[in-house]
């Protein structure tokens, strides 16, 4: 397959980086283009376009669910009006805004939150993660870049969950969270060298098992993507099976395949709509890609993306291989 041969360049250092802005530019045409990405081009109702160009649609929740997030959007919007000027009714409400799917008008509202506090952090965290949502990476570095230097020397501090894991305990920092989605723009980018400063960025933060293995996991793969097996084989050491992960179990059991103690037949499963269960499908598609199963591994993003569940980070990163491969092989 023509697309096969051509992959090993499609996906390494400035090759990648500039195919997947010609097909940023491409998608343009429809008004989705990165550095763009006006709303109003958009169809309407659509959220972004996909890096393949196509719109996309907020995904209806279970009626529980959705009920529970009007719920908590209407609160969050009571305590905003009460107070529009104070950051964490700002932040609270963009957060609740964007778990219902509403990406655009969470963005709306952290950019709100950057005129009126300008160098508060966290604004800079979320929106650069919602501009993560709806592809337009470049920005998403911007504000997360920023963010990242507003923290530096600073103390970090633990950031209260939205929705919180079965222990009710936050596993997550406002640094490590800056420092994970600035690393993750720019491994869907293809730059897979310029994440590692913020790989290691977020180590130095790191605390808590979720933390080592959340991080570990992408750590791992950018540097196997630029082959560099031995330190790739060194950030797998800290991790075993009897770590006590509370959230990030997906990403632990992809670890613990790298290292050969599960295979990829235990932890495949392309069906799953749970953004854990579509991140995991990623992982192993992606072992494959650096083990030399070029072929394979596009097969295994193709059907990731048969699912609905655009949002995670496991179907756009599945996205951006496809969008750098049919750039590279045309």
């Amino acid at each position: 397959m023509e697309h096969s041969r051509s992959w090993s360049h499609a996906w390494r250092g400035a090759v990648a980086f500039g195919t997947l802005a010609l097909i940023l530019g491409a998608a343009g045409c429809g008004g989705g283009a990165e550095g763009d990405g006006a709303p109003g081009a958009l169809p309407e109702g659509a959220e972004a376009f996909s890096l393949l160009g196509e719109p996309l649609y907020p995904n209806p929740a279970p009626a529980d669910v959705a009920a529970r997030q009007a719920r908590d959007v209407r609160e969050a919007r009571a305590n905003y009006e009460a107070n529009p000027d104070d950051a964490d009714a700002i932040i609270w409400l963009g957060r609740r805004v964007a778990y219902m799917g509403s990406y655009r008008e969470a963005i709306e509202i952290f950019s709100e939150g950057i005129e009126k506090h300008p160098d508060d952090p966290r604004m800079y965290r979320h929106r650069g993660h919602r501009w993560i949502s709806v592809r337009e990476f470049d920005r998403a570095i911007e504000d997360l870049s920023h963010a990242a230097d507003l923290v530096r020397g600073v103390p970090d501090e633990v950031e209260p969950d939205g929705q919180p894991n079965e222990r009710g305990i936050p596993t997550s920092t406002l640094q490590s969270n800056i420092h994970y989605h600035l690393a993750l723009a720019l491994y869907l980018k293809g730059d897979f060298e310029a994440a590692l400063d913020s790989y290691e960025a977020y180590m130095a933060v790191t605390t808590n098992a979720d933390q080592l293995v959340a991080i570990s996991h992408w750590w791992y793969m950018a540097l196997r993507r630029l082959g560099r097996d031995a330190e790739a084989a060194a950030v797998l050491e800290p991790v075993t099976a009897d770590l006590d992960v509370i959230e990030n179990t997906s990403y632990h059991r992809l670890l613990l395949m790298y290292k050969g103690e599960l295979t990829a037949d235990d932890l495949w499963d392309p069906a799953s709509e749970d953004p854990s269960g579509v991140a995991i499908a990623y992982g192993v598609a992606t072992w494959h890609l650096y083990n030399g199963r070029e072929a394979q591994a596009e097969e295994m993003y193709r059907r990731i993306l048969q699912g609905s569940g655009w949002a995670g980070f496991g179907y756009i990163s599945a996205e951006a291989e496809i969008a750098r491969l049919e750039a590279g092989g045309a």
